[in-house]
Parts: C-alpha cells; structure tokens; sequence
C-alpha cells in the first residue's frame, strides 16, 4: 500500500502497487486498453529488465519514506533552488500534490499524460487535461481537490487490490514517477535538442527533477533508483512498475 502527505484536509484511501489495480485505474481514467498497460518489474539487472515489455512510456516506484531520505530530499530542493538545473521541457505535465494518500494517483496522472498515449474522448483524464491548460502546479492540485473526476477512481481501484483497505491511513510509503522528456531548445541558438532526459515527477518536490541524459530509458531509470532510493536505507520495501505500450499479454 502507499500513501503520503498532503497539504489539505483530504484524505484518500492508499492504493496498492499492483499493475492490475493501476491498469484498472488508467481504463476508468480514460486509458484504451489497446495503448498500453501497467506491469510489474522484477528486479534492476538486465536479464530481469529484458523481461518488462518494450516500449515502456513512465515508470512508477513505490518506495519507503526514511528521515534519511527527507534530508535529502530537502537538501536536493534547496540546490536546485540556489544553483537551478537543466531546462525542463515546457510541455511536460507536473502537478503538486495537497491530499493525503493520493500520491499514487499522483504517479499515474504525470505517466500517463507524459506519455505518447491517447484517451477517450470526454474521460476524466481528458477532461482534467482540458481545464489544467495554463494552470499553475498549485492550481492544478485545487483542481484535484475539487473535483470528483479522479476521487471516486482511486477510492475504486484503492479497495479493488489484494491487501485488505487499512483502517489506520497513516503510512510511510510513497509513489513516484519517472518519464522522459527531450531537452528544450538551447536559448543562444534557438536550435531544437535532440538529447532525452530523464525526469523525476513527484509531487511533493519544488517541481520536475531533471536526472541526467536518456539513453536507455528502463536502464537509466534502474540506475537512479539504484543510487537515490535503495542504496539509502535497509528497507526492502520497494516496487517498480512499468507504463509499457501496447495491451496486456496477460
């Protein structure tokens, strides 16, 4: 289960990290089933990234809240505040997060609409596309608060998983996402750059994280997962889920 803070008095119910639960969750959203589908990844060596199907779009890591990882959390804001990053892409979508426990639709709204997949006409996840346009990152999470578009799906999908829903919603786990996103043009040439980058979307961060260069997006990903998450705590309460393209093979 997942969850995380918020800056609202709104609560919702953890959801599970279960691909069958945020593929049911994606299809409600608006998702067609024939674009693409939530898979588990196994584990962050190649011969286990081999297995994930190709190409994957976003990847969703649920990972263990520590006081270490507040540290640097905090301190990765402060630097990037003080001494900035490379340009994120203008176009990329991302969204602060003001409700409790709704960090995995969180996860699955920056995925999905960075990625090159299409919805149904009139879904909610269309809709919240719609009235998002030229809206802050805070604006848009009002917009979450205030909409029942996405709440009645994630109370759905958080009571459609495996684990029983908890009665205590506190918890110490939470979503985010990664996706990739090519580098905005240079400002002194005003040439298009041709680079991927891989970008971190959470939030509960001051914005988009920029990661490094792409060159094998699903390798890259488990790398920084690697030196971010893992290699920080003990805890092994990890899960890695992949937004692939094309429909189940299940």
């Amino acid at each position: 289960m997942s969850g995380s803070e918020g800056s609202s008095s709104s609560r919702w119910i953890p959801l599970e990290s279960n691909p069958e639960v945020l593929t049911q969750w994606a299809v409600k959203a608006g998702l067609i089933p024939t674009q693409a589908h939530f898979e588990d990844i196994y584990g962050l060596d190649p011969e286990l990234l081999g297995m994930v199907s190709q190409p994957v779009k976003a990847v969703i890591l649920l990972f263990p809240i520590s006081e270490v990882y507040e540290q640097k959390r905090r301190e990765e804001d402060e630097r990037i505040a003080a001494q900035g990053q490379p340009a994120i892409d203008p176009t990329v979508f991302w969204m602060k997060q003001t409700i409790s426990n709704a960090c995995g639709t969180m996860a699955l709204l920056h995925a999905l609409i960075n990625s090159d997949v299409t919805f149904a006409p009139e879904s909610p996840i269309e809709k919240f596309i719609d009235i998002c346009k030229d809206k802050t990152p805070l604006e848009r999470a009002k917009i979450l608060e205030t909409t029942p578009l996405f709440a009645n799906i994630h109370a759905d999908a958080a009571s459609g998983g495996q684990t029983a829903v908890p009665t205590n919603l506190d918890t110490d786990l939470h979503f985010t996402c990664f996706v990739q996103a090519p580098s905005p043009p240079t400002r002194e040439e005003g040439i298009p750059a041709k680079q991927m980058r891989v970008l971190e979307l959470d939030g509960r961060r001051a914005g988009p994280v920029d990661r490094g260069e792409c060159k094998d997006f699903l390798s890259d990903v488990a790398k920084i997962v690697k030196e971010n998450y893992i290699a920080h705590t003990a805890s092994m309460q990890f899960s890695l889920i992949a937004l692939s393209g094309g429909p189940s093979l299940d």
